[in-house]
């Protein structure tokens, strides 16, 4: 049975992505207009639309009303891990931006997550973190309150792993997290500097000590055209 070829669309998107990927098209160079792309491979201007829309929501490029369409910045490699570590690893400077921090009596998800009894407090933040200044992830963060004595009084900036160690004596060593692909809200597109209902990546996750004890609970939302997590697993 012959098999049927590839939507022209998908065709086109290959192409182009074949041209990011091997240098042909460098970051910040522009793409030929829908008009220019359809005229010179005779398709509609449908269907060079939906070839940009793909490697858009790939985040191979962005749109920028009305200059046009560009090549986007490589995905910054990202591993479980500390935020500042990873994004200085690859390269980028790492920043934050604390949007709020305060006491809280923890949410029953919380309190599971952190193995918390009675009336335990936790110590909450939220901060819009950053590499070379674009925004990348919002980080909402949770730690025992009884366990980081002062924490909100200290400045959050930074690696707050390097804090912990350094203030308190705990030290991480071991990670867990499950991602999830989410639309970005309101709230969240406009912190990330994103479209309404652009793809995230919600990444929940639990860090423990040399003691095995959970001492931070976390859910920190990505924009998913700025990453790509690379996962490293012994198999077999």
């Amino acid at each position: 049975m012959p098999t049927r070829p590839a939507p022209a669309y998908l065709r086109i998107a290959s192409q182009l992505r074949d041209q990011i990927e091997g240098g042909e098209l460098s970051t910040g160079s522009a793409l030929p207009s829908e008009r220019d792309l359809a005229e010179s491979l005779g398709v509609s201007r449908m269907t060079a639309r939906h070839a940009i829309m793909v490697l858009e929501s790939e985040g191979y490029v962005y749109r920028h009303t009305p200059r046009g369409t560009f090549v986007a910045s490589p995905r910054l490699p990202m591993r479980i891990g500390s935020f500042s570590d990873e994004v200085a690893r690859s390269g980028a400077e790492p920043g934050d931006e604390l949007l709020w921090a305060e006491a809280q009596t923890p949410t029953q998800a919380v309190r599971e997550a952190l193995a918390l009894r009675g009336r335990a407090k936790v110590h909450a933040m939220q901060r819009l973190r950053t590499a070379d200044g674009a925004a990348v992830a919002i980080e909402t963060t949770y730690f025992p309150a009884a366990l980081t004595p002062g924490l909100l009084a200290e400045p959050l900036t930074g690696s707050l792993w390097s804090l912990l160690r350094d203030r308190y004596g705990v030290v991480a060593v071991h990670a867990s997290a499950s991602l999830e692909v989410v639309a970005l809200d309101e709230v969240s597109a406009r912190r990330l500097a994103a479209r309404l209902a652009a793809p995230g990546i919600l990444v929940t996750r639990r860090t423990f000590d040399r003691d095995g004890t959970c001492f931070e609970f976390a859910r920190d939302l990505y924009r998913a055209d700025r990453v790509e997590f690379r996962v490293d697993a012994q198999v077999g």
